[in-house]
Order: structure tokens, then C-alpha cells, then sequence
């Protein structure tokens, strides 16, 4: 199979959003993780050329403020919702009627918030996601903000360490990750309820709460499936499963 290839499409205000792109077929739009990009979460690990395989063209954008796309210092850069209101604009930028998407941990937040402010996915996952991941982002949001803020400070068997520690392997731009992690908004459970109708698979590692319930969060969507793979919330990325189940409910 042909390596990813990568376009840069300019989002509502004009920043640059790197999209890895790699396969044939309709589109499923996948969204990674806090701190991350498309190449840690989606290629490293096979699983964009897994579901490329199985016959989708799969579009990978890196977040704004990470990977290679625009890392803005200016505040007006991150209005709520920022996010959500990217992937909105790549969805205008490439046309689609019929797409999928998926998102893991901020990837599966984002998508949630695509879906309430009206984009509409044929089916959806949430990878790495509790309930309370998508209505207690306050909570989680302090966390990291706490960590970017003692950087320089923290130490093993600080509470913070793993999160410094990828951030540091990732070469996180702290003041733009800062900016973003202060635009991400909560939905009420009636809203999801509401508002993810369509076939949702809830993907989780049998390991990870890191964002709360994925019981609970299948519970409350009205046609949502829960499915478990091997690992923790960061150990589960690297694992074959996750492609695999990702392929089965899109392919």
C-alpha cells in the first residue's frame, strides 16, 4: 500500500490543518488524541492501513495546535469549540454528503461536539470515551492545565508524569495546547442522547476510565454498541484490536 499522503486545508479562519490521507473508498474522518497527531494514534500502529484495506479513504487531520498544523498564540484563535468548528470546515472543504467518522479520547470529545452542532456522520465512534469524559471536561481540563503550568517541575510519582512525560516525546507547544485545552466544551447527557442518533460504537480499553463510563456512555445513546480491547487508555492505541474493531463496524 502507498504511504499516507498529506493535504493542508485552511479551516474557518484561515489556519492550516495538516490531513493525512491514505486509501480508496468512502470517506471516515478519524480524530486522535490530546497531545498527539495522526501519525502516533491512526498510522504507527497500522490501524488507518487496516481500515484503508478494508475499503475506506481514511482522513486523518492533525488538531489544530498539534503535529503539523497551525499552533497559534493569538487567544482569538481558540473560540469555543474550536475544534468541532474544524472539522466542520474540513467536511465543506472536501465536499462530503456520506462520511463516518471516529475520534479517540479529545478525538472522540471533538467528534460529540461535531455531531451536536450539526455535522451528521453516518456512524460515529467514541474511542477512549466515558460519559463522564463528554460532561465533566472541566475536571479533566484542569488536570492537564495543571501539568503544562508545572512543566518544568514535575517529577516521577507526580500524578502529572505520564501526561509530561508524552508531551515532552511529542514536543507539545505548550501555549497553544494551553489556548486549546481552554476552548473544549461539556455537553449535558440529553444533548448526546439527542443529538447521537446514528450507529455509535463505544470502543474502550478493558483498562481505561480515564474518562469515565463507557457503560454508562452506551447506555445512554440510542443505538450505541460497547466493545472492549485489551489495555489502558494509552496502551489500547497501539494494539491491533483497535484496529480491527474499527474495521469491522466501518467496514
Amino acid at each position: 500500500m502507498k504511504p499516507p499522503t498529506r493535504d493542508v486545508v485552511r479551516s474557518f479562519d484561515g489556519a492550516e490543518l495538516a490531513v493525512h490521507r491514505l486509501g480508496e473508498g468512502e470517506p471516515l474522518l478519524l480524530l486522535h488524541g490530546l497531545f498527539s497527531d495522526a501519525q502516533t494514534n491512526w498510522i504507527r500502529f497500522g490501524h488507518a492501513a487496516r481500515l484503508a484495506a478494508a475499503g475506506r479513504a481514511v482522513f486523518m487531520p492533525d488538531l489544530r495546535a498539534h503535529g503539523r498544523s497551525g499552533k497559534p498564540h493569538d487567544a482569538a484563535a481558540y473560540p469555543p469549540d474550536v475544534l468541532a468548528r474544524d472539522v466542520a470546515a474540513m467536511v465543506r472543504h472536501y465536499g462530503w454528503d456520506r462520511f463516518d467518522l471516529a475520534g479517540f479520547s479529545l478525538g472522540a470529545r471533538t467528534a460529540a461536539r461535531c455531531v451536536i452542532n450539526g455535522l451528521l456522520p453516518r456512524r460515529l465512534a467514541l474511542v477512549g470515551m466515558g460519559l463522564e469524559g463528554l460532561t465533566g471536561w472541566d475536571r479533566r481540563a484542569a488536570f492537564f492545565l495543571d501539568a503544562i503550568d508545572r512543566f518544568e517541575n514535575v517529577r516521577q510519582g507526580d500524578p502529572a508524569f505520564m501526561a509530561v512525560s508524552f508531551m515532552k516525546t511529542m514536543k507539545v507547544d505548550r501555549l497553544a495546547a494551553r489556548l486549546l485545552l481552554q476552548s473544549v466544551a461539556d455537553a449535558e447527557p440529553a444533548q448526546l442522547a439527542a443529538a447521537l442518533t446514528m450507529p455509535v460504537l463505544v470502543l474502550c480499553g478493558n483498562d481505561d476510565r480515564d474518562n469515565g463510563s463507557p457503560e454508562r456512555l452506551a447506555a445512554l445513546l440510542p443505538d450505541a454498541r460497547l466493545q472492549f480491547i485489551p489495555g489502558t487508555h494509552m496502551s489500547s492505541v497501539a494494539r491491533p484490536e483497535m484496529g480491527e474493531e474499527l474495521a469491522r463496524f466501518f467496514g
